[in-house]
């Protein structure tokens, strides 16, 4: 969503390095301690070697589920990189890994690469994983999209549209539960784009816009890593929601830890602005930060506006026409309230508690 600028052969090195950790999986360590997300039992394996009836593919474990859509499948992925562009469109599929640095499941596509039949793949197609079913849950395995996002950045001949979406929450998708899982890309790394999710415990790492789109989430107890890429100046934005005008709860961020990669400038990260897709007029980005905690590079400004087009006209939203808040924010991010920077009150947080933001659902 940003023209990144060239940079000098030093950054160009440090680039580099930074790349390589996260090809080995080196940058994804976390400290957070990591419940299970549920006691049953599986009903299939998907292992490298195929012993014990084993599957060799997720994709294959998730054709063979059964055809009554009300009935669960719990599919255990062993450890490994899987490289695999998986859609999910079965209701009550869960997913569990051997570890988020044990069980990767990877795909490496961008927005501007070409479709097999024509045209491109455009964001919401270049995702490793689409969810388009209720009640999918997933658990200690890593999702990552492996465009090198900082190589094509550099390239006089790179790719226009470097969108590269790790995992996507799309239409059909609702009640959503993913613990213990690090979802990594750059640009647009995680798509929420409708219905509840709560996400917990987890690692979301990305540059611009990496958390965007219209869904009701929760996202609790997390570390939101900001990603360094080509460039001076701004560096990126936390969030972009898509919120309709109608729904009164977007994002939630809640105790979360708002980190950076190394030799990521202070103050070149905004905590989001609001994205008016399509130019649709009754879109009002929601989201609030809720006691994080935030590291130096967040911007003092908080938020800031994001342009989009209507009846061939570019113009802005701005931060003060959205609905972007924050209440208890701690550490050297933090700032004073202002008009970019709103701070809720105590009596605003009930909107927030998540016994009231999805209605009936309240996920264990």
């Amino acid at each position: 969503m940003l023209t990144p600028c060239p940079m000098a052969d030093g950054g160009r090195d440090r680039f580099n390095m930074t790349r390589r950790l996260f090809l080995a999986g080196g940058a994804l360590s976390a400290s957070l301690p990591l419940p299970a997300l549920a006691a049953d039992t599986p009903h299939v394996h998907v292992a490298k070697n195929g012993r014990n009836g084993a599957f060799r593919s997720i994709a294959d474990a998730l054709a063979a589920a059964p055809d009554d859509p009300a009935k669960p499948w719990h599919i255990a992925i062993g450890p490994g990189v899987w490289e695999e562009k998986l859609r999910i469109t079965r209701p009550h599929v869960t997913l569990t890994g051997a570890g988020r640095h044990r069980t990767i499941l990877t795909y490496s596509m961008a927005a501007g690469m070409k479709r097999p039949d024509k045209g491109n793949w455009g964001t919401y197609g270049s995702s490793a994983v689409t969810v388009e079913a209720p009640d999918f849950a997933a658990a200690h395995l890593s999702i990552r999209n492996d465009f090198d996002y900082v190589a094509n950045t550099l390239r006089a001949d790179g790719i226009n549209g470097a969108q590269a979406v790790a995992l996507a929450l799309g239409p059909g998708a609702d009640r959503s539960v993913l613990r213990d899982v690090a979802i990594i890309g750059h640009q647009d790394s995680f798509y929420l784009r409708s219905g509840r999710a709560l996400v917990e415990d987890s690692l979301i790492a990305g540059s611009v816009d990496f958390i965007f789109g219209g869904a009701a989430a929760l996202i609790r107890n997390c570390e939101i890593r900001s990603r360094l890429r080509p460039g001076d100046g701004v560096q990126g934005f936390v969030a972009a929601p898509s919120t309709h005008q109608g729904q009164p709860v977007g994002f939630v961020f809640r105790q979360c830890r708002l980190t950076r990669e190394d030799a990521l400038p202070d103050g070149s990260v905004y905590l989001g602005r609001p994205w008016r897709a399509g130019g649709n007029m009754e879109l009002l980005g929601a989201s609030a930060f809720i006691d994080c905690w935030m590291d130096a590079h967040i911007h003092p400004d908080g938020w800031t506006s994001m342009g989009y087009t209507r009846d061939g006209t570019r113009t802005e939203l701005t931060p003060g026409e959205a609905r972007l808040f924050e209440y208890g924010s701690q550490g050297p991010g933090s700032g004073s309230a202002s008009r970019s920077r709103r701070l809720l009150s105590t009596g605003d947080l009930v909107t927030f508690d998540r016994s009231n933001m999805w209605g009936d659902w309240q996920p264990a």
